[in-house]
């Protein structure tokens, strides 16, 4: 059975999805912003190790499985050749598996061709979870992702042409109240031009990021509605999906590009026309915090 070393992190999408952790930690993990694998240092687990958990599966629950994540933060990096034995055996293991899903990084996506994807692809490693962040490269800078938009659409259209699905995030708040709009219009640019089938929202919180966190002018609730309001206006995505079911949200927005669009912006103006009723409530800055390691 799986040993997990905690804590284990999973896209929301994924809490059907049986996990199996084949890399600890994350390859980038230098963003300021992020929390998430502070505590861990990176490494590749040895392949014997995950398909020793694979087989341990007890046979009663393989008809179960149709779904597998692959953890922790950028599974993708891991070497071709074992990734594809890896993939192989899920799909021997688990006789109703429709799909594996990962996290990838930017960095993780330079270490494999668009040949390789199309492999993988063909493996049922059909979704991964880019992390984007935002489309201003002057926040992108601001919180060390080490690339810049452009470099990741590249990377993020390659894997749509090589078939993988892409379900991409990005934070509300991220760039604080001083480049609050120039974040939003960078992002929807970017979301315009790479056209991922899940386009998902954050909010920033506080999680182990305490010195990014002061170190930003935080965005209050109106800030933070208005941010998404004029992501909406600027969003033009050819057919996608839009979420923001993460529970640092405290707006939760759903509807599909391009059908919804004008409900969607709708949607934000009756929630602020609705929270302007609660006296300071659009004036505070989100409390929403995570300490659990």
């Amino acid at each position: 059975m799986p040993r997990y070393i905690e804590p284990l992190f999973r896209p929301p999408s994924e809490a059907r999805s049986l996990i199996f952790q084949v890399t600890i930690g994350c390859s980038q993990n230098q963003c300021r912003f992020c929390g998430m694998y502070k505590g861990k240092k990176f490494h590749i687990r040895p392949l014997g190790e995950i398909l020793a958990e694979i087989a341990e599966i007890p046979l009663h629950y393989r008809s179960r499985i149709d779904r597998v994540f692959l953890a922790d933060g950028d599974a993708l990096v891991y070497p071709f050749d074992d990734l594809c034995t890896i993939l192989d055996a899920l799909t021997a293991t688990f006789p109703g598996l429709t799909r594996v899903a990962s996290y990838a990084s930017p960095n993780s996506l330079t270490t494999k061709s668009a040949e390789q994807l199309a492999v993988l692809r063909a493996k049922r490693l059909k979704i991964l979870y880019f992390g984007l962040e935002s489309g201003d490269d002057a926040t992108l800078l601001a919180v060390n992702k080490g690339f810049d938009s452009g470099r990741m659409a590249e990377l993020a259209v390659s894997a749509r042409e090589a078939g993988m699905k892409l379900s991409v995030t990005a934070i509300l708040g991220l760039a604080g109240r001083e480049r609050s709009l120039e974040h939003a219009r960078a992002t929807a640019g970017w979301v315009n031009r790479v056209t991922p089938e899940y386009f998902s929202l954050l909010t920033m919180f506080h999680r182990h990021n305490d010195d990014f966190v002061r170190s930003l002018q935080q965005c209050t609730r109106r800030e933070l509605m208005l941010e998404a309001r004029e992501m909406l206006l600027h969003l033009h995505p050819g057919k996608t999906m839009l979420r923001s079911n993460h529970v640092s949200n405290f707006l939760n927005l759903a509807g599909s590009y391009p059908k919804d669009r004008e409900r969607l912006i709708a949607d934000v103006d009756t929630a602020l026309a609705y929270a302007a009723g609660r006296p300071g409530f659009l004036d505070e800055v989100p409390a929403y915090q995570e300490e659990y390691y």
